[in-house]
């Protein structure tokens, strides 16, 4: 579901501040959208309530992450729907062109990357950083 449809209280816009941030300092050039998805029936019929989506989009090509744009998803406990302290279970990021998904790299396993066309092995060591700051962002309350 798009990021800004959720933020509904301080502690999650700071959050999701700070995830953006996080991104942004590693790929300054990129502009965020809080709303990647199209608001439409068909796309409704696929939302899903526990997770945060948002991207970034790049001027142009980049080469070395093999996409134009990240899209990236953040999946919530359900125990936790109202986004009081929200609790990560985990983050999926999608490189995308206009013709698709060129790659993902999910926080489930040993986090390896999948697709026809892999971002080069620097920017994997990246995204995965990225990921882990994520969590450090939304740690499990006690």
């Amino acid at each position: 579901m798009n990021a800004s449809d959720h933020v509904h209280s301080i502690d999650l816009a700071q959050a999701l501040a700070s995830s953006v941030t996080l991104v942004r300092r590693h790929f300054p050039s990129a502009s965020v959208n809080l709303a990647p998805w199209r608001d439409d029936p068909q796309t409704r019929k696929w939302s899903e309530a526990e997770t945060l989506d948002f991207s970034f989009h790049f001027p142009g090509w980049t080469p070395r992450l093999q996409c134009r744009s990240l899209l990236l998803q953040l999946r919530f406990s359900t125990e936790k729907l109202d986004f009081s302290k929200p609790y990560l279970l985990g983050v999926l990021i999608r490189g995308m062109t206009f013709e698709g998904e060129r790659w993902r790299l999910a926080t489930v396993g040993e986090w390896n990357p999948t697709g026809p066309y892999l971002p080069e092995s620097s920017q994997l060591i990246l995204l995965k950083e990225i990921c882990r700051d994520l969590f450090s962002l939304f740690p499990p309350s006690n």
